[in-house]
């Protein structure tokens, strides 16, 4: 990079901290957690569990919010004054274009960050992946698409927790649901959810013919231990089965995998990934209170769509991104218009292009 180069650069890095510390106030920040830190000093502050952990949770994340932007600050600080002692074309320039390249990726990843403000945004996320119809091809699409998605997690340091997996036929996934655990895990998925569609050759057809293939996937925020959904035993039914695990995907083969099926609701959630059949029906619960919790909110949002006269929702056969193999290479979202023509890096999970185009699009400040 020329001189003139980064001095452009280091002057947008400037402006562009300038509007985070307006935006997020550090000042304000400080004093919160200041006040919390004292809240969890009292001898008493444990005596309310609940309670406790909801303080503790917001101090942990205050702090980080903190803690991430002056670490910004002081690497654009040093950064000037690299800049102004480092001369082109010597070991030192090199070290500073690569630095430069770092704050800017740092940089931009924590003002996505700072766009998840929603309710749920820190939550971690369940994600439950159906192919359409279309049989083998759809069942293989979804198998794609659920690696993908493992991809991404694995890029962004997440654990994933195969919570029932339902393999194809032939090849391919019937049904699958993983949760993804790790800071604003729902915040960021949030943009995935939808129809995906695929255009290709399909593997399958002996004539090489180009097959259309969809497949849907539904996003949840995992809620905490402490939201309230009653759940009394009369109104669930729960059965007992020999899991059905695929080898490599984390399933077991044991007779310990738990189905539950919430009758006045209809919702059916299954979990076969613990060897314990308590562990197993310990978690399907935990997501049977999360669909409950989810099925509230779309009646408060409903609502609201009534009262603000909008009708269109993502269904099925509106797909919300498509992923072109042939005849030419292209994954293009259809909400912000965001394409790009690296189809297996895209695969491969990277989807932060995706992501944060619909973040800053869909943002409510």
């Amino acid at each position: 990079m020329e001189r003139y180069d980064i001095n452009k650069q280091l002057a947008s890095f400037k402006e562009r901290i300038n509007d985070l510390d307006k935006a997020i106030n550090p000042s304000d920040l400080k004093e919160a957690y200041d006040s919390l830190n004292q809240m969890m000093q009292e001898p008493q502050f444990w005596q309310n569990q609940e309670q406790a952990k909801k303080i503790a949770k917001e101090a942990t994340r205050i702090r980080a919010t903190i803690d991430h932007f002056e670490r910004i600050t002081l690497v654009y600080k040093n950064l000037v004054d690299w800049f102004e002692i480092s001369e082109e074309d010597t070991e030192e320039w090199q070290i500073l274009e690569k630095d430069i390249e770092k704050l800017e990726k740092d940089l931009k990843g924590f003002e996505i960050e700072m766009l998840l403000n929603g309710p749920y945004d820190d939550h971690n996320a369940i994600l439950e992946l159906h192919p359409g119809a279309g049989g083998t091809e759809s069942q293989d699409w979804c198998d794609m698409l659920f690696r993908m998605y493992s991809r991404y997690a694995q890029r962004r340091k997440y654990k994933v927790d195969i919570l029932d997996y339902q393999a194809g036929d032939e090849a391919g996934i019937k049904s699958v649901v993983m949760r993804v655990k790790g800071p604003y895990a729902y915040g960021y998925l949030k943009a995935e959810k939808g129809v995906h569609r695929l255009v290709r050759i399909s593997p399958f057809d002996s004539n090489a013919r180009r097959h259309t293939s969809f497949a849907s996937l539904d996003v949840m925020p995992e809620f905490d231990d402490d939201i309230e959904i009653d759940i009394k035993d009369d109104d669930i039914k729960i059965d007992v089965y020999r899991s059905s695990g695929a080898g490599g995907q984390s399933v077991n083969t044991t007779d310990s995998a738990v189905r539950i099926t919430h009758l006045k609701s209809g919702i059916v959630v299954t979990c076969q990934n613990e060897r314990s059949q308590m562990k197993n029906k310990e978690t399907a619960l935990s997501v049977l209170k999360t669909k409950l919790m989810q099925e509230e909110i779309k009646k408060q949002e409903e609502t609201l769509k009534n009262i603000k006269g909008e009708q269109k929702d993502i269904a099925w056969g509106s797909q919300i991104r498509s992923y072109v193999f042939h005849p030419y290479q292209m994954v293009k979202d259809h909400r912000t218009n965001y394409e790009v023509s690296q189809v297996e890096q895209v695969m491969d999970g990277d989807l932060d292009g995706f992501i944060n185009a619909y973040l800053k699009d869909n943002t409510v400040h």
